[in-house]
């Protein structure tokens, strides 16, 4: 059984935020303000950063199907990114006056294949993520912020990086609010690994008894508790996954609750864990009817195309990376209504 490790994903966005700096004939942000957000009753989802390329029109194509897909666009990756005039996250928080969705964005601060901090978290380094925090919600007028990407992870490699990590959300949580009262701030957890499912594709062994919910108790400011899902690592199809899977989330925090990725694979690799198109979309349909109790603030699928990372998350867009839609992509707005 081949191991894969779910911080490839996160490396993956990485990489897309570093196509982003390159240029590749992206748009010019026109606008430095996001559209306010709908009245809290309304169903908010989305994709992330993920077109079919960073050509010009492709990526102009990512942004107007993302309309279709929802109300939510995110961006992923490196915390410094923020202070990068022409990073992901920038781009992605100006273009959302322009095409008129929400940015979520969220920033990282270690590697989660490593356990180790991107760079030591000293005053100066504390400092300079405190303030690009608060100059990029003032500037884009954001309505949610992501400070920590799968934090539970670091939390098992490396203990007292996360305590001063609890520290450093603290921080960041108080400096933002002080400016922007309404910005919800929130921190995001790996869910299966949460759950002490470390088995399937992870390499590991399940055994609920390793499960950490615990440290939602770590973060008692935070106003959201945000997590990534991938099921598919675990469980062979969407049938195997517990009745309770996602409800079970609601018997630890009576926080609201959001998704910030969600992923089910199309293909048949790897060997032993192959999927299909068809799985693919009855994972969507199950992932919103099992999410239902929980009325998520909001919940953000992957990929919107196939993108050219690691198996098996290269098979997790809604749309094929020829260009045409997938079953999935049905699926969602079946159940996104």
């Amino acid at each position: 059984m081949n191991k894969v490790s779910l911080a490839r994903l996160s490396l993956a966005c990485l990489l897309l935020a570093g196509l982003v700096l390159s240029g590749c004939g992206r748009p010019e942000p026109t606008a430095t303000t996001a559209p306010p957000s709908p009245p809290p009753e309304s169903p908010l989802t989305g994709v992330s950063l993920s077109p079919k390329s960073f050509q010009a029109a492709d990526f102009t194509d990512f942004f107007q199907k993302a309309a279709q897909a929802g109300d939510m666009v995110s961006w992923a990756g490196d915390w410094q990114e923020l202070s990068s005039p022409n990073s992901g996250a920038n781009t992605v928080a100006g273009l959302a006056a322009t095409y008129e969705y929400i940015p979520v964005l969220q920033v990282q601060f270690f590697n989660q294949a490593s356990g180790q901090l991107l760079r030591p978290l000293e005053d100066a380094t504390r400092q300079a993520y405190v303030s690009s925090a608060v100059a990029a919600v003032e500037k884009y007028k954001l309505n949610y912020l992501g400070v920590g990407i799968e934090v539970n992870i670091l939390a098992a490699k490396s203990p007292p990086d996360f305590d001063d990590f609890t520290r450093l959300f603290e921080d960041v949580y108080n400096a933002v609010k002080a400016k922007s009262p309404d910005t919800k701030i929130f921190t995001i957890f790996q869910l299966e690994v949460m759950k002490g499912l470390n088995g399937g594709l992870f390499g590991g062994v399940n055994d609920p008894a390793t499960a950490q919910w615990a440290l939602l108790a770590k973060f008692p400011k935070s106003d959201l508790i945000a997590f990534t899902t991938y099921p598919g690592l675990i469980y062979g199809s969407p049938s195997a996954m517990p009745n309770d899977y996602y409800a079970e989330i609601r018997t630890h925090t009576t926080k609201p609750v959001a998704f910030t990725e969600i992923g089910w694979h199309s293909s048949a690799d790897p060997p032993g864990w192959e999927s299909s198109e068809a799985e693919q979309a009855d994972f969507v349909a199950l992932f919103f009817e099992r999410t239902e109790v929980l009325k998520p603030e909001f919940r953000i699928w992957s990929f919107l195309y196939d993108q050219g990372v690691p198996v098996p998350f290269h098979s997790m867009g809604l749309y094929r990376a020829d260009g045409n839609p997938k079953p999935a992509w049905d699926a969602w707005f079946s159940s996104t209504g």
